[in-house]
């Protein structure tokens, strides 16, 4: 039986990826035989403002060489507002520098970004138009969906939350998200973004959303998984997750 170290690059204040990513790891040990581990290396950031944000990527590199420490088999780096607010396309950088730092440290790993893995994800489930929900101020809000777009997706509706303090993004619950999906125009979209962020909750959330709209729903936390599981050559699978998980891909 194979096992695998999962590394998570993660905010000080984020508490839901160390949640959710292992919630899928584990529902997937539940139908194939490898088996997981999970280590994460924190930067400092409370407020989700860009100050705070840009000093927080900063740390990024000594986070790599902290896990890089540990040989772990892949590494995410949990913020996606992080790199989408470093401007258009940022997530590539991001990838080569952390990437740098475990060959620097002779253990070259594999990096996955959350902001790379939304993007990915949205190719594999083959959008053109999505909608989205973001627990961010409307400026950022208005970022990322530059950021996508800029991608090559028309973002058709977002709704921003408007909620600055990430624990009390991490404190909202995902149960509200059935709800909170039907204010969106949703004219011609071809997937769901239920969460553009890690740090807020939506995992509970995506599968019925899906059954309910009939479209298919992913989240940050759930692309980032399918792209861990990807790099680690081992197949994109979990009984939980939406379409990305269910085995097409």
């Amino acid at each position: 039986m194979k096992k695998y170290r999962i590394g998570q690059i993660v905010p000080s204040s984020n508490v839901t990826m160390e949640t959710e990513i292992p919630a899928i790891f584990r529902a997937r040990e539940s139908i194939l035989p490898e088996r997981f581990t999970f280590h994460s290396s924190r930067m400092r950031m409370k407020k989700v403002t860009k100050e705070e944000l840009e000093a927080m990527d900063a740390m990024s590199l000594k986070c790599a060489q902290e896990l890089s420490d540990a040989h772990v088999d892949v590494m995410g780096y949990a913020c996606l507002v992080a790199i989408m607010s470093m401007g258009r396309g940022y997530h590539c950088v991001s990838e080569v520098n952390l990437h740098q730092e475990t060959v620097a440290n002779d253990f070259p790993t594999p990096i996955v970004t959350s902001a790379g893995a939304l993007i990915n994800g949205l190719k594999v489930l083959g959008a053109k138009k999505v909608s989205i929900i973001t627990p961010y101020m409307r400026p950022l809000t208005d970022l990322v969906v530059d950021y996508i777009e800029h991608q090559g997706f028309e973002v058709v509706d977002s709704i921003a939350l408007e909620i600055p303090d990430n624990l009390e993004v991490a404190a909202q619950d995902p149960m509200n998200l059935p709800e909170i999906y039907k204010r969106l125009d949703l004219t011609g979209v071809d997937v769901i973004v239920a969460s553009a962020c890690v740090q807020m909750p939506s995992l509970e959330a995506i599968d019925l959303i899906e059954k309910e709209s009939g479209i298919p729903v992913t989240s940050a936390a759930v692309c980032t998984t399918y792209e861990m599981m990807k790099k680690l050559g081992i197949e994109a699978k979990s009984t939980i997750g939406g379409k990305l998980l269910n085995g097409s891909f």
